[in-house]
């Protein structure tokens, strides 16, 4: 695994100009995040994905003919079309026998892709998949919107999946369309395209403004989604593995805010040290939120056999669970883009 973060740093105390200075503590407390990494204009998700995926094959001396499958999971991809994902086939030099898919999902989309990736290994004549997971969600937020200005930040990374002699591994994937509202972007495709007034900032609810161009989130709806889904969904994986939860080494969740995992954890009565956040330094980084996680805070920590639990949770509205036997699993040093 590998990931690569963009040098520009953001910090939240610097949000006097939208949120009241006698707030700016608070919101930092509760949700978690201090400071958050923002790509420049001219750098996309695919540009951090490139460059975390170099770093991983270079690393580990990886035969670029011996990938079968190349994906790539972003919700900010280069083109509407395009694919990302041949675009990056060419750009890594990887061989055109290389079969390559584009995926599109929100929080969870680490755990639903990783899915896909293991599916694909399992097939007959697959033995090597590159799983490139990334977002510049700066992009998409507009900075004067209070609920989602504090929250994203950009980051690449790239997972290697190979066939070998590896323990159990369990997904549950669910998803729950009824909420689709409640992490949008409104306007630029098919249903509502772009125009001359869905493109203009315009003040929304509560004060906030955005452009439908920009991401909305109904912040309340999503906490309570996330409350009623995320711990039964752990639960559920466990119990199916006929586990217990406390024998698992780390359980890594979307970095969503830091109040919203600390509750899951203290109800699912888990010991809060094997539970690692990278949040405090890199944001909200939607379906990159994990493996950055991962490759940030347990780069020496899974040498050797670690069963992990990771769980995704968000827009669509979308949850996955999984559990991971991570056996010698090289990590990479998380770099600056």
């Amino acid at each position: 695994m590998a990931a690569c973060v963009p040098p520009k740093k953001v910090f939240n105390k610097d949000l006097e100009y939208l949120i009241p200075a006698e707030e700016i503590e608070k919101t930092i407390h509760s949700i978690g995040i201090y400071e958050k990494r923002f790509a420049e204009p001219d750098v996309c998700a695919s540009d951090l994905c490139a460059k975390a995926a170099e770093k991983l094959l270079e690393d580990n001396a990886i035969d670029r003919n011996s990938i079968d499958v190349l994906l790539f999971l972003s919700q900010t991809p280069d083109y509407k079309i395009p694919a990302t994902a041949p675009v990056l086939q060419h750009r890594l030099g990887l061989s055109n026998r290389t079969a390559c898919l584009d995926l599109s999902l929100g929080c969870s989309g680490y755990v639903y892709g990783l899915s896909v990736a293991f599916a694909y290994a399992s097939m007959p004549g697959i033995n090597r998949v590159l799983f490139l997971d990334g977002e510049t969600f700066s992009k998409i937020t507009s900075p004067y919107d209070k609920v989602n200005a504090p929250l994203y930040g950009d980051a690449g990374t790239a997972t290697l999946i190979g066939k070998g002699d590896f323990e159990v591994s369990c997904f549950e994937l669910m998803s729950d369309g009824a909420g689709a509202n409640a992490v949008l972007i409104p306007a630029g495709e098919c249903r509502n395209p772009s125009n001359e007034h869905n493109i203009k900032v315009e003040e929304q609810e509560d004060g906030n403004k955005r452009s439908g161009h920009e991401i909305y989130m109904d912040g309340m709806e999503v906490f309570n989604f996330a409350l009623r889904v995320v711990p039964r969904s752990i639960k559920n994986v466990m119990q199916y593995l006929d586990k217990e939860l406390n024998t698992i080494d780390y359980l890594v969740f979307h970095q969503a805010n830091r109040f919203m995992t600390d509750f899951f954890v203290k109800k699912l009565k888990f010991d809060s040290g094997k539970v690692p956040y990278s949040i405090d330094r890199y944001g909200n980084t939607s379906s990159a939120s994990i493996p950055l996680t991962i490759v940030s805070e347990l780069e020496k920590k899974l040498t050797d056999e670690k069963s992990v639990v990771l769980c995704g949770f968000g827009a669509g509205l979308s949850w996955g669970t999984a559990f991971i036997t991570f056996k010698n699993c090289n990590i990479s040093h998380i770099f600056d883009y």
